[in-house]
């Protein structure tokens, strides 16, 4: 289908996008790679009387890795995520769920920026980042402030962003222990019927600590202190695995659609998350 008419501005800098922002409020639209909002235009539902594309707004396309922290632009494609070696050596997590998203095609354009901005509960990135515990840096006309990856999901297509604000940047602290990105999807290119992001570092011989993040099994992203608690302690043996399972099957709210019934997506879940800790823990 074709959008609906809209008016295209393509400022140089932050301040242009403001300006822009300020004048139209809610009849504009932040565009950084275009691969969620686009569809959505054409199928009609979203309705973008004016589109402000990033794509000449410079300072949002770095990567930058300190001693204790990594900062991602929001202009950062998934394609660069996969390419810089350093980023895949200081946080591998990263590459491994970059390379699940979609096909190559749509990774040389779609940005982490993009994906976690917009609040769809079917994005990868953003259980991701709630999983790593990363911070978004948002840009508006009252100044800069950042909201926590754990508290940005409100509901589906709903953040903690305001209409008139624009996440610029991701920082996160360097990854720890062992860590895996395990997704189900019915093809590639697809959303997940379930995926799951893990973080574990092992104090000697047991959990020292755990972080779980599962995606597109709720109307947002579900971080689930519970699950990580139950592996905290034990040598993340089978009773282990079952109660972190457990845990995380309490936190989901999956609904029916055309990837399965809700029984269905439950017992996906429980798999994905099982041989993602799984494999977390064999990297710890």
């Amino acid at each position: 289908m074709i959008p609906a008419a809209f008016e295209y501005h393509r400022p140089k800098d932050m301040a242009g996008v403001l300006a822009v922002l300020n004048e139209h409020g809610d009849d504009a639209r932040v565009m950084a790679g275009g691969h969620s909002l686009i569809p959505m235009m054409k199928l009609r539902m979203a309705d973008v009387p004016h589109l402000i594309d990033l794509q000449d707004v410079g300072g949002l396309s770095g990567i930058d890795i300190s001693a204790d922290s990594i900062r991602i632009g929001a202009m950062v494609t998934q394609a660069d995520i996969i390419d810089h070696a350093e980023l895949a050596s200081v946080a591998p997590i990263l590459r491994e769920a970059a390379l699940q998203i979609a096909d190559p095609q749509v990774r040389y354009m779609g940005t982490v920026g993009g994906n976690v901005a917009n609040g769809d509960p079917g994005n990868d990135m953003p259980g991701l980042m709630q999983c790593l515990d990363a911070t978004f840096t948002l840009v508006g006309a009252e100044g800069e402030r950042s909201v926590a990856a754990r508290d940005f999901y409100e509901a589906a297509y709903m953040t903690a962003r305001e209409d008139e604000e624009v996440l610029t940047a991701i920082t996160l602290p360097r990854p720890q222990g062992g860590y895996a990105y395990e997704k189900q999807k019915r093809k590639i290119g697809d959303y997940a019927t379930a995926a799951a992001a893990v973080q574990i570092v092992k104090d000697g011989n047991v959990c020292g600590s755990a972080a779980i993040a599962m995606t597109n099994l709720s109307d947002v992203p579900v971080f689930s202190e519970a699950a990580g608690a139950a592996l905290f302690g034990t040598s993340v043996d089978d009773t282990a695995l079952k109660s972190a399972v457990s845990a995380m099957l309490d936190d989901i709210d999956p609904t029916e659609d055309n990837r399965g019934p809700v029984a269905f997506k439950r017992h996906v879940a429980g798999v994905i998350l099982r041989r993602a800790i799984e494999r977390a823990w064999s990297r710890a």
